[in-house]
Order: structure tokens, then C-alpha cells, then sequence
């Protein structure tokens, strides 16, 4: 066995050993003064040092869309961006009112409600009657709708600039070049916008006007929107000219004072849609022979699946995605693929002819007429453009075209509200070849 030496709890005699053997502390007392150590006391700050150094240190920054704050939650986003607050997984829902993007197939409960309701909806359509009653003057349905909603109803489009850039450019203000006397003949100056209701798109473009020449032709088929546009104080006769014309109209091709190919913009906004699917082409083409070549059109409408389609009830289906509100007034429902089919020319398409209830099949590309395409005064090719195929529908370029979701939330009853708009730019191109 070999010898192990004694444990301290064991031995005293060791634990003593073990005590002597550890430093003890010193007492600064029994030190030389000069030996004592003198820790240094930071300096007091003046209070007023406190509070610049507090101003200087930067708070972490919450980006807009995710601020609470008053000062600094504006959302702003870029042309056809459509908004910046995306929906995590990690998010609570319920956080913010709105969300962007948000594609409501990914929300069983809410796919299983709109396939019940489309179903319900395609089950108790509108009856014969009904549907040659709305069909048939569309006009007077808007004449009763503006006569008891007058101008209160829509809200003014303030962010048509943000979306529309060139609308801007059709209202800034340019400078005379050098001695004053050279007129730009590429400014925009004309803008016919149609389905003008009462002034709330027309009006707010007119509200930052800086261009002397320019002309809104404000148009609208109700003749009382356009009395109404008229009677508000902020129609002069010499920016604005208001007028009754049907967009879809096969008689009158261009609204009264409009030439053909002089309109620089034209803007559609929620307009589009209170056109049957059998109207479409004919609109088409009236919009094509007021533009300019070069022109634009600014376009904003119903999206499918939007929850203002969801929500019909029995009783208001005139067909696939086309619906008769409660006041008479119709709306029809796009999607992307389809809105870039009308306004590019597609070959073919097929529709329901509201107007008679029927199915057809039509090839708009043998709808055309002479007006399609360049103006009468125009058979040379004038104004950068060339000699159009008139067997052609008239074919736009895309140049923007996009779905705008948002999911919309109600955060007291804790209830989830999709929308959905198409938004898009079109143009009509400078030269057109023939086939």
C-alpha cells in the first residue's frame, strides 16, 4: 500500500501548514504613502453634454412599410410596384391593415369560400329579362348612379402621377428655349380620358398643372357625370372639356372636339370593365384612332378574384366574370393574360355575348375597319408612322402590364379582405408594318 499524504480535513496540523503558507491581504494603511494605488474617478459630465451626446447616437431604423409611426409609415413605392410589405411566415398578421402581394390560393379557407360562391352564383344567374334590361342602355343605369351619389362617392386619384408617370410629364411646365420663340413639338399636351365620372381623375391632374397648352378632353357616356364635371369650380372650358361619348360606340369613332391621332395620353381607369365582353373590340379600336402614334394609354381596372366579385350573391351573374351591381351598373373582371390579349391583338378569343346570353367565337383580327388604322387625314404615313394592315386588330405594345394584390385586414373583427386590380401601359407604336 503505498503512503498518500494527509488530507487537510483530516490533519490540523496540515490545514495550518496550508494558512501559513497564503498570502494575506495588505492594508493600505500599513503601505508608504507612495506605495498606495490612486484609481482614477472618471469626470463628471455637464448634463447639457448628456443630451447632445444622446441627439447624436442614431436609433435603429424601421423601414416605412414596417412603421407604426405616424411620420414616417407613407408607403411609396415605384411605378408597378404595387407596395413593399411582404408577408412572412413570422409575422402577425393582424400587425399592420394591409399587406402587399398576398396571393389568396395560398389560404385554403378562403379558395374553398370563392369555389362555393362562384358556384352559387353561376347557379342563380339573371334572368332573360334582367339581362336584356341592363344590357341594353348602360348609360341609364350611371345617369341614376351619379344622380344620387353626384360627386361623393368615388375619392379623388391623387396617386395617378405616382403610378402614371407620364401624366407628369403631360403637366410639367418647360422652359422656351434660348430667346422664347421655339415651340417643342414633342410635348405631350392632349389627354383624353374616358369614363370620366365626375372629375376625380380629371380634376387632380389639373391640380398640378404647369402646362399652358395642355387639354383634358374629359368624356364620359353618363350626361350626368358630365354635368356634373362641368358645374365643379374647377371647370375653366380651357384645360378641361367635358363631353358625352360612348367608348364602345361604332357611330361616333372619336369623342366631339377630338381629331383623329391627337391625343397624346389617353386614361382608363375602372372604365374597361363596365363594358360587355362584346364591346371590348369596338373600344379597342376607338382608343387606337385617337391616339397618336407613339401614344399611351394609362389603365387601371378589376382584378379576378377580387373580393368585390366574390361577394355577389344569387342573382347578379350575366356571365363568366360579368356582374350586375345593385344599382344597375355593370362590372366585369379581368385577368393578366386576357387584358394582354385585347389590348395586343390576339388572334382569337372567345367571349359570351352578354347582350343575347349566347356563347361566340371571334376572330377580332377580321374586325377591323379603315379607322383602325391611321387617321383619315394620314394615308401617307405621316407623324412617324407608316401604312397599318387593316385586317389586323389593332395591336398596342405592352409596355407595362401587372396584377396588384393586397390583402386587406379589418384588425377589431379580425377579418382578412382580398383585392385584386390589373394595372397597365400600352402603346401605340410609332410604325406599323404590313403584313
Amino acid at each position: 500500500m503505498t503512503d498518500r499524504p494527509p488530507s487537510p480535513s483530516t490533519s490540523p496540523s496540515a490545514s495550518r501548514d496550508l494558512l501559513s503558507a497564503m498570502p494575506l491581504p495588505v492594508s493600505p494603511s500599513s503601505l508608504p504613502e507612495q506605495q498606495i494605488p490612486q484609481l482614477a474617478s472618471p469626470p463628471l459630465r455637464p448634463l447639457s453634454s448628456i443630451q447632445n451626446i444622446a441627439t447624436q447616437v442614431i436609433p435603429p431604423t424601421i423601414p416605412a412599410h414596417r412603421s407604426h409611426d405616424p411620420t414616417n409609415n407613407l408607403k411609396r413605392s415605384d411605378p408597378f410596384q404595387f407596395g413593399s410589405r411582404y408577408l412572412q411566415d413570422s409575422d402577425d398578421l393582424y400587425e399592420f391593415n394591409a399587406w402587399d402581394h398576398v396571393d389568396p390560393s395560398t389560404d385554403p379557407l378562403y379558395t374553398s369560400y370563392t369555389t362555393q360562391q362562384y358556384a352559387l352564383q353561376r347557379a342563380h344567374a339573371v334572368s332573360d329579362y334582367d339581362r336584356s334590361r341592363f344590357n341594353s342602355q348602360p348609360e341609364k343605369w350611371w345617369d341614376k348612379f351619379y344622380g344620387n351619389n353626384e360627386a361623393n362617392f368615388f375619392k379623388d386619384r391623387k396617386w395617378l402621377r405616382q403610378e402614371f408617370p407620364v401624366l407628369g410629364e403631360c403637366t410639367r411646365r418647360i422652359e422656351d428655349r434660348e430667346n422664347g420663340g421655339f415651340r417643342d413639338e414633342s410635348r405631350k399636351n392632349v389627354i383624353l380620358e374616358v369614363g370620366a365620372g365626375a372629375g376625380n381623375t380629371a380634376f387632380p391632374i389639373l391640380a398640378g398643372n404647369e402646362n399652358p397648352e395642355l387639354v383634358l378632353h374629359a368624356c364620359d357616356f353618363s350626361k350626368k357625370a358630365v354635368q356634373l364635371i362641368r358645374e365643379n369650380p374647377a371647370y375653366d372650358g380651357q384645360h378641361i372639356r367635358a363631353e358625352v361619348w360612348d367608348l364602345a360606340s361604332a357611330t361616333e369613332t372619336l369623342p366631339p372636339g377630338v381629331e383623329a391621332g391627337s391625343v397624346d395620353v389617353a386614361v382608363l381607369i375602372f372604365v374597361f370593365s363596365a363594358l360587355s365582353p362584346g364591346q371590348w373590340a369596338q373600344a379597342v379600336r376607338n382608343v387606337w384612332r385617337a391616339l397618336k402614334p407613339g401614344g399611351e394609354v394609362c389603365f387601371r381596372d378589376y382584378g379576378r378574384g377580387d373580393l368585390a366579385q366574390v361577394r355577389f350573391k344569387k342573382g347578379r351573374w350575366l356571365g363568366e366574370n360579368f356582374y350586375v351591381r345593385g344599382d344597375g351598373t355593370r362590372v366585369y373582371f379581368f385577368t393578366e393574360d386576357e387584358l394582354r390579349d385585347i389590348w395586343s391583338g390576339g388572334a382569337r378569343s372567345t367571349i359570351v355575348d352578354n347582350s343575347t346570353g349566347g356563347e361566340a367565337e371571334r376572330d377580332f383580327r377580321r374586325e377591323s375597319s379603315e379607322r383602325d388604322g391611321l387617321p383619315e387625314n394620314d394615308t401617307e404615313g405621316t407623324n412617324g408612322a407608316s401604312r397599318v394592315d387593316t385586317s389586323s386588330r389593332p395591336a398596342f405594345e405592352i409596355v407595362s402590364l401587372g396584377v396588384d394584390r393586397r390583402l386587406l385586414i379589418n384588425r377589431q373583427k379580425q377579418l382578412k379582405m382580398y383585392r385584386c386590380w390589373m394595372q397597365g401601359r400600352f402603346r401605340k407604336p410609332r410604325a406599323v408594318i404590313t403584313k
